[in-house]
């Protein structure tokens, strides 16, 4: 995890986190998200604020993401960009109209 979320205000709720700022580090197993922090912490692997655990079902798939927090681990979900609306309609003359305005622009 990127250093800067380490140091943000606590947001309850659902964090959305970005998959750009975390790396994975390995799979481990253990029955529950606090488990596995104890048995990182005792192997000398601490969690820091900010790291997120993303569970995976009996069948490989993916299941929930938690958060490790000041005050423990929250709900947390990847942030997915929303495509780019489509352009849908006569767009005859646009082309003109455009050019048209940033030469007003210039001139103006």
């Amino acid at each position: 995890m990127k250093e800067p979320f380490r140091w943000q205000a606590h947001t309850g709720g659902t964090a959305t986190v970005k998959p750009k700022d975390y790396e994975v580090e390995g799979e481990f197993e253990a029955p529950t998200p606090y488990a596995l922090w104890s048995n990182m912490k005792s192997d000398g692997k601490d969690l820091c604020p900010g790291d997120v655990l993303e569970m995976v079902k009996e069948d490989g798939t993916q299941g929930e993401l938690q958060i490790f927090k000041y005050i423990g681990f929250e709900p947390a979900k990847w942030w997915i960009a929303e495509p780019k609306p489509e352009f849908k309609g006569n767009t005859e003359g646009l082309a003109e109209s455009t050019t048209a305005t940033a030469m007003d622009t210039q001139h103006g």
